[in-house]
């Protein structure tokens, strides 16, 4: 579950059109290079600023970008994994936005705009401005707004005026929140709330926000639902099986076990095919296929964490992944956000971090070791003997090599832990 704290553009009690005036300045501070600003913008808005700068995005033109043919659209649409998700967020918000004065938006993880609806005088008005089905709307493209800096903060965002980088959108306001699949943690894309600026509401994000998390809730009972039918299928077909198994989804949830230590989800390779196959948590396996999943069968005497090379690849903007080369093979998976930042900081202390050292590089708390200990059980799990605790570090037999991106600022861009900001690179 997510834990943000919702923070509104608007300050209580702010007047909506001197505050627009007020970022106007700032914005042209930070533009024209002005030595010093009239005023501090958001942090959220202010790192945000920074990668506008950095990447010469134009704040009167934003950058080119190629609109999606229908078919291309329609392509994307089915491939989102949001399709199922539509309903719920037009239960939710389309009549809110029709009586705003707003539109609703939904885009896929790589920020193209697959649903646009709402009122229809919005919608003429975003026509305008190219916000319409098939265009990208990420950061690189149009600058600073709601649902480009959701996409890379990972968290839910407001965005007002003139805190848009790109001048033609200062007549805008855009609440939008992001959208995860509950079976991979994969960030799916983000909805959205647009409309005139005037039109700012404090409880916007939060409405935006709180049916995305019903979303969110929504795709998850149809998980645990297909979840129980794999189960039904399985548990008989485990009672004739000699030796230790599991019965697992798609997405590496296990359904039925027998002889195994009971756990959520076995973390899976980035494809996953009949035959041997080795998992960090088991080490070498026989796989064969289930209806709805795969039947994964230990072989006895092999040992798990094996694996002698680990590779931390930090080098996208949203997409992270774990390498691992041993004497069973090559195995990669995604990683999400919360576990890349953990291996990350854990590749910087070789000789290790306790619970509450791990919180304060973390959250900046050293109170929230639970929240630690929970996440590094789920990870050692996972990958078995590559990582050992007390205190929590690779193990000695396990080579760590790390692959970042070019700049220092574009190291897990969405992250605020404290010691990702002050690491940077050694």
């Amino acid at each position: 579950m997510r834990q943000e704290h919702l923070e509104a553009a608007l300050p209580v009690g702010a007047d909506p059109h001197r505050y627009a005036r007020d970022l106007a300045k700032m914005h042209e501070a930070v533009v024209s290079g002005a030595p010093s600003l009239p005023g501090t913008p958001r942090p959220v808005i202010g790192a945000s600023w920074q990668r506008m700068l950095r990447k010469g995005i134009d704040p009167d033109r934003g950058a080119s970008s190629t609109l999606l043919d229908p078919a291309q659209l329609e392509q994307r649409r089915r491939a989102s994994g949001l399709a199922d998700a539509m309903p719920t967020l037009r239960h939710g918000l389309l009549g809110v936005a029709e009586d705003a004065a707003h539109i609703m938006v939904v885009v896929d993880a790589d920020g193209r705009v697959l649903w646009r609806d709402g009122s229809s005088a919005v919608r003429r008005k975003a026509d305008g401005l190219g916000f319409i089905e098939g265009m990208s709307w990420q950061e690189d493209t149009v600058g600073t707004n709601a649902i480009g800096t959701t996409l890379v903060a990972r968290r839910p965002v407001q965005v007002y005026s003139a805190e848009h980088y790109v001048r033609s959108h200062h007549a805008w306001t855009c609440a939008a929140a992001p959208l995860h699949d509950p079976r991979n943690g994969r960030l799916l894309g983000v909805v959205d709330l647009s409309g005139p600026a005037l039109t700012v509401h404090a409880t916007t994000l939060a409405l935006v926000d709180a049916v995305a998390r019903l979303t969110e809730s929504q795709l998850r009972n149809e998980h645990l639902a297909e979840l129980e039918r794999l189960r039904s299928v399985a548990v008989p077909l485990l009672s004739k099986v000699d030796g230790r198994a599991v019965a697992i989804d798609p997405h590496g949830w296990i359904a039925a076990t027998s002889g195994v230590s009971p756990v959520d989800r076995l973390l899976l390779p980035e494809r996953l095919d009949a035959g041997p196959q080795w998992f960090p948590a088991f080490g070498s396996c026989t796989v064969d296929p289930l209806p709805g999943g795969w039947l994964v069968r230990p072989v006895d005497g092999d040992t798990a964490g094996t694996g002698t090379k680990v590779v931390l690849d930090l080098r996208g903007p949203r997409q992270w992944s774990l390498t691992v080369e041993g004497p069973g093979g090559t195995w990669t998976h995604a990683l999400s956000p919360r576990h890349a930042e953990m291996l990350y900081v854990l590749t910087m202390h070789p000789e290790g971090r306790t619970a509450a050292e791990l919180a304060a590089d973390l959250f900046g708390a050293q109170a929230r070791t639970v929240t630690v200990r929970a996440e590094m059980s789920r990870l050692r799990r996972h990958l078995g003997g590559l990582l050992d605790g007390r205190p929590y570090r690779f193990a000695e037999h396990v080579e760590v090599v790390v692959r970042r991106p070019d700049q220092p600022a574009q190291l897990l861009p969405f992250s605020a832990a404290p010691a990702i900001r002050r690491i940077g690179y050694p």
